[in-house]
């Protein structure tokens, strides 16, 4: 298999579509979401928070 250079990023072709409607693609999709998640470095509580300052925010992290 020949290997092709490119001088840039825009020269680059782009992935080939995906057939609309396809289950296949919502498997994709979920695994994507599992997989930024794991990469993920902090995890986030889920809901609303008020905080009285910018600093108490920071602290909250």
């Amino acid at each position: 298999m020949a290997v092709k250079k490119f001088r840039s990023v825009e020269e680059m072709p782009g992935p080939a579509p995906r057939r609309p409607l396809d289950p296949e693609n919502l498997r994709i999709a979920f695994g994507l979401v599992e997989f930024a998640s794991r990469l993920a470095r902090e995890k986030r509580r889920p809901g609303v928070r008020k905080f009285r300052s910018f600093d108490e925010a920071q602290r909250s992290k």
